[in-house]
């Protein structure tokens, strides 16, 4: 393949690929990190699937792909790497394994579909925390089990890009929990570019580092989580559940109390105590519906969490106002959803001084 050479940043993913296709097809030009979580996020129809299939080489389009300073497609150069060829590994939501063959089978047979780069067989299964499968048959396993073979299996042909189509789905909460915990240590320990496609915004929340918006087959944006959620000019700001994401450490932990505080760039928050120690990475998810502002400091309140910020920009819906604060330093941003009268009332607008309520915060620890 192809080598892309000179580049003094680690080369990510470049992607400017367009399908024809009846009824909708694609035309995006990205340029995506290499490595992380990029979440490929919009209604059914908006080609999120067709992009993954277009970067496995399933789907051939025109245009041009590089991925890890490797050429897969370039059509002024006539080149395209086809799927067998690609070092790619896919679990879609119709992943099946091999009936007949244990979980280890199953393993093994991924592996030797690349031998010369595939991954050591116990890191990852030490990553997938499935050891104690390895001697099952694939129809012994649950739903969640099946589906951390299946990215086990993916990761063992050695990827250079591993794609996720929507591996939650139809999953209850549990299992979705377990998971997006595998994931996350696949993104944290193994420090492969991962693509994950969903529509459901609280998975976005949770595992991704980069979003890229898709609508009618268009990316209409593209940048890091925290930004492009906080942004008001997208479709994200008006969903029922818009919010934003704060990336922080434990602080402290109020063991009588069972809290523990995240602090993070602008200020902290507290939350339901997790067990992770002093220092560790966390995640707080933050809803608009769950924002209220003042102008005043509130008085003794069973809130928590206030925090002083400043209004950065108001978008008015047709029966409801999301208000965009920047919280000190301005590297972070929080969304509240407020009435228009209250907008009338506090006189919100860009500048503005408050101090915004927060009545519940979610943790991905």
């Amino acid at each position: 393949m192809p080598e892309l050479r000179g580049l003094s940043d680690p080369p990510g993913i470049e992607m400017a690929l367009r399908l024809r296709r009846h009824p909708a097809g694609v035309d995006v030009d990205l340029r995506l990190p290499p490595t992380g979580v990029t979440a490929f996020f919009g209604p059914s129809g908006s080609g999120k699937t067709t992009c993954l299939r277009l970067l496995a080489g399933l789907e051939h389009g025109h245009g041009r792909l590089w991925v890890s300073g490797t050429c897969w497609q370039d059509d002024e150069r006539g080149v395209f790497i086809p799927v067998h060829r690609r070092a790619v590994g896919c679990v879609f939501q119709d992943h099946t394994l091999l009936s007949h063959l244990s979980v280890a089978g199953n393993l093994e047979y991924g592996r030797r579909r690349n031998p010369g780069a595939a991954m050591d067989l116990d890191v990852v299964v030490g990553t997938l925390g499935i050891e104690g499968l390895l001697g099952r048959r694939s129809n012994q396993l649950s739903g969640g089990e099946r589906q951390r073979v299946a990215i086990a299996q993916a990761l063992l042909r050695g990827p250079r890009l591993l794609l996720l189509d929507e591996p939650l789905s139809a999953m209850d909460s549990e299992r979705k929990a377990e998971i997006a915990r595998a994931i996350e240590r696949v993104r944290d320990e193994l420090a492969i570019p991962i693509v994950y496609v969903s529509h459901a915004l609280d998975e976005v929340a949770r595992l991704a580092d980069h979003l890229v918006l898709l609508a009618g087959g268009r990316a209409i944006a593209s940048g890091a989580l925290g930004a492009t959620l906080a942004r008001l000019d997208l479709p994200t700001a008006v969903a029922e559940d818009a919010g934003v994401v704060i990336d922080g450490r434990v602080a402290e932990h109020d063991e009588p109390n069972q809290l523990t505080r995240v602090a993070f760039e602008g200020g902290s928050l507290w939350v339901s105590h997790v067990a992770r120690p002093v220092g560790a990475k966390v995640r707080a998810r933050a809803l608009a519906r769950d924002v209220s502002l003042a102008l005043d400091p509130p008085g003794p309140s069973s809130i928590l969490n206030v925090l002083v910020a400043r209004v950065a920009e108001v978008r008015e819906g047709a029966d409801r106002v999301t208000v965009r604060l920047a919280l000190e330093g301005d590297r972070v941003s929080i969304l509240s959803r407020v009435t228009r009268r209250s907008m009338m009332a506090l006189g919100l607008r860009p500048g503005l001084a408050v101090f915004a309520m927060i009545k519940t915060v979610a943790l991905f620890a």
